[in-house]
């Protein structure tokens, strides 16, 4: 487990984190919300090992972690009005975009849909990671299947401990709660997952959602 208590610390851990991902490892790391466990989107294999690791359905797709919005153009097409909006308000935060993918979305991140989930967390060392790193990162919940998703590096290591190859450790997740979901390939949009940003913030920005 890689501590990140000073800034000599953080910037160690988090060139050890990014050479574990360009090498195709697979790690866990803090986010805003929850501990994420993810790959480089450029390591397909690394990406399918996430869901050995987490013991993940294989149906079940994963999000694609961003440095910053203006990355969202590299995986999603066609952005409508109100995902801009939404991004410009809420993130970096607490609300996953379900947007139209671009080729460069590899199949085993959508399980072969045509959408994907974006996010652009709002944790310095995520972003620092993000940045260093050059490239998205595949994430998901850094959790087994059907257990709490973690908000401390202990609870990651209780969980995956042994199966993923470095957790970065950033200490409590600021929010302690999973992201909001919203998918804005249908009209008007859905929450899949209600989360840290409440539908009533969402309805200010894009009008009123679908039913949930």
């Amino acid at each position: 487990m890689l501590r990140a208590v000073d800034q000599e610390q953080r910037d160690a851990a988090v060139r050890r984190a990014v050479a574990a991902l360009r090498r195709g490892g697979v790690i866990a790391f803090p986010t805003d919300t929850v501990y994420g466990v993810g790959a480089a989107l450029s390591h397909p294999d690394a990406i399918a090992r996430i869901y050995t690791i987490k013991e993940r359905p294989p149906d079940k797709p994963l999000q694609v972690l961003l440095a910053d919005v203006g990355q969202i153009p590299l995986v999603a097409r066609a952005v409508p009005g109100p995902a801009q909006r939404l991004a410009a308000r809420f993130l970096p935060g607490g609300l996953t975009l379900v947007l139209w993918r671009t080729p460069a979305v590899p199949d085993v991140v959508t399980t072969g849909g045509e959408t994907v989930a974006v996010r652009v967390p709002d944790h310095p060392l995520f972003l620092a990671l993000a940045r260093a790193l050059g490239e998205p990162v595949v994430a998901t919940s850094a959790n087994r299947s059907g257990q709490p998703s973690p908000v401390t590096a202990e609870e990651v290591a209780a969980q995956l401990g042994g199966r993923v190859d470095l957790i970065l450790d950033g200490g409590r997740c600021p929010m302690a709660r999973d992201s909001t979901v919203l998918d804005l390939t249908v009209s008007p949009p859905r929450v899949l997952r209600e989360g840290a940003v409440p539908r009533a913030a969402l309805e200010e920005v894009c009008g009123p959602l679908a039913a949930s």
